[in-house]
């Protein structure tokens, strides 16, 4: 299985004041949008976005408001190497609210949030690798961080890119194998406390787009993938699986000649 990381969805309660976010902060422009019957979808991404690059999708549901769990943690952007504090200080003065500081992360890297609390971590890297403020990983927070490794090497056939261990808590990081620089990853939070984590509903899921999906979902079934939302039960469209800590992950096949993003 070869399956790229294509997006990640978040709920948002007020479309229009999500995307002038977006649009105006992180210089976003919209890829596509879906209108169902109660609901709308918004696929967004910068403008030069590698063709392997993450998108970013707005889901809107007509009377509710999303509610933040703390199982999901960030998406996390980029901006070139040596120029974070530059950047940050765009957002302040754009009337971004101060959230987590460079100076509070060590200079690192630091945090925003969007108009619905979803947090959104700045990190720098070489400007060759992504547009700026691309997609560079979504972080996902898991009670057992050998399973939820073995989850996604042994289901996905993901690579560990990278780890990073202290004395209280563990990030890793898992992509697929040849992944381009330019490619979202997934970063996985092990907190060595034993503590749980609610789910929440406004982080929705990780999509990972597949050459085929009946083949793709056949092999993660019988690797014993959770048999969550099948292909035929979504009209062969799209399929969903879930992670060891109930993380919704979606199946896409999309043809790359259509005219819309979307398999309606």
């Amino acid at each position: 299985m070869d399956g790229t990381l294509d997006h990640t969805m978040i709920r948002v309660a007020d479309l229009e004041d999500s995307l002038d976010w977006y649009r105006t902060h992180l210089d976003y422009e919209e890829k596509d949008r879906y209108e169902g019957d109660g609901f709308t979808i918004v696929y967004l991404g910068p403008e030069d976005m590698h063709e392997n690059g993450a998108m970013l999708e707005l889901t809107h549901n007509e009377g509710e408001e999303p509610e933040v769990g703390d199982a999901w943690g960030h998406i996390a952007v980029r901006v070139p190497e040596g120029e974070l504090e530059d950047y940050y200080q765009q957002l302040m003065d754009e009337g971004v609210e101060d959230y987590r500081d460079p100076e509070s992360c060590g200079g690192r890297y630091a945090f925003v949030k969007d108009p619905d609390g979803h947090e959104v971590e700045i990190v720098q890297r070489d400007p060759a690798e992504g547009a700026l403020w691309s997609l560079d990983h979504t972080m996902i927070r898991v009670e057992d961080a050998d399973e939820a490794l073995g989850f996604w090497t042994r289901k996905f056939e993901y690579d560990e890119a990278g780890r990073w261990e202290s004395d209280t808590f563990a990030n890793y990081f898992v992509e697929r194998e040849g992944a381009a620089p330019e490619e979202m990853s997934v970063e996985l939070t092990y907190n060595y406390d034993g503590r749980t984590y609610d789910m929440g509903d406004a982080w929705g899921h990780l999509c990972i787009r597949v050459d085929d999906l009946e083949d793709d979902w056949h092999v993660l079934v019988e690797r014993e993938a959770d048999d969550h939302r099948d292909p035929e039960s979504n009209d062969n469209m799209y399929a969903f699986t879930r992670g060891p800590d109930g993380h919704e992950i979606e199946l896409l096949e999309r043809d790359p000649e259509a005219d819309s993003l979307f398999p309606f």
